[in-house]
This record gives C-alpha cells, sequence and structure tokens, in this order.
C-alpha cells in the first residue's frame, strides 16, 4: 500500500504547508505528481479545504476535507474527491442471506450515505466559490492522461 510524505518540486503552487503533505494511496501520489508538475495549474492543495456537512448516519455535523483544490491558469477551480468507481455508485443487495455478507452490505449503505452527504456539501461550496466540485475514479485519472502507479 502507497502512504508517505509527498516530497514537492514546485513548492509556489502549493496552497498550505508544502513540508506536511501526505498520501494514503499511490492514487493521490499519481494526483500529487501530476498537480506539482502541470504547467497549467496554478495552485493545488491536499486535504487544506475543511467543509461542514450534516452525516444522516448520525444526524450529526462532521468536517469533511476535500482531497484536492486545483486552480488551472484558466482560473478554474476544482474540489477533487478522489474515490474508486466502485465507491460512487449505490450498493447492491447481497444475494445471500447469511450474516457476514448483511452487515458488509449496511456497512457500504452507511459509507455511501455519508459519501452523497459530503459531496452534496463540496457540490454546494463550491458553487457558493464559482467553482466545481468533482469526483474523480480511476477513469478520470487515465482520461487525465495521469499514469498510475502500481
Amino acid at each position: 500500500m502507497y502512504q508517505g510524505k509527498f516530497k514537492i518540486k514546485n513548492p509556489k503552487k502549493y496552497l498550505g504547508d508544502y513540508n506536511n503533505i501526505f498520501y494514503r494511496s499511490s492514487w493521490e501520489l499519481s494526483l500529487m505528481l501530476w498537480c506539482d508538475n502541470h504547467p497549467n495549474i496554478t495552485n493545488w492543495s491536499s486535504e487544506e479545504i475543511v467543509i461542514p456537512y450534516l452525516c444522516p448516519t448520525d444526524n450529526s455535523w462532521h468536517r469533511y476535507f476535500v482531497d484536492f483544490y486545483i486552480k488551472f491558469d484558466t482560473n478554474e477551480v476544482y474540489y477533487v474527491e478522489l474515490k474508486p468507481e466502485r465507491y460512487t455508485i449505490p450498493p447492491e443487495m447481497p444475494k445471500t442471506k447469511n450474516g457476514q455478507s448483511k452487515k458488509k452490505y449496511i456497512n457500504e449503505v452507511f459509507t455511501y450515505a455519508k459519501n452523497q452527504a459530503k459531496w452534496k456539501a463540496a457540490d454546494l461550496y463550491a458553487k457558493q466559490n464559482n467553482s466545481k466540485f468533482q469526483v474523480w475514479t480511476e477513469k478520470t485519472l487515465k482520461s487525465l492522461g495521469i499514469k498510475l502507479l502500481k
């Protein structure tokens, strides 16, 4: 599993503490490298933007740290959540009725509901700031030409 501290090449582009950038997956590392080196990205950050959201699973307010903030030289700004494609679609009820698969399904439903609440709050936040919120998957990264590390 990829985890570690990111060593930035272009600290002037980073908004936040560039000595404390951490990645938790190979996809995050791939996106960080892309942001750091892309000539049309003027600013970026990782988990520096905090958005409050009401979680439907416990009806309490929480803080959502958006994975990435990316600003291009066109002044377009994106708030980006990086997730595997399978986490962006509602979970399916398992065909078997054993306790383990039922427990797994319930956990997936709670996670999906929580993510939907986060993403709804992030979308509203982005619109209020004349920007866009997007969930990027492995397909998005590939379509942008970002080489995924294995």
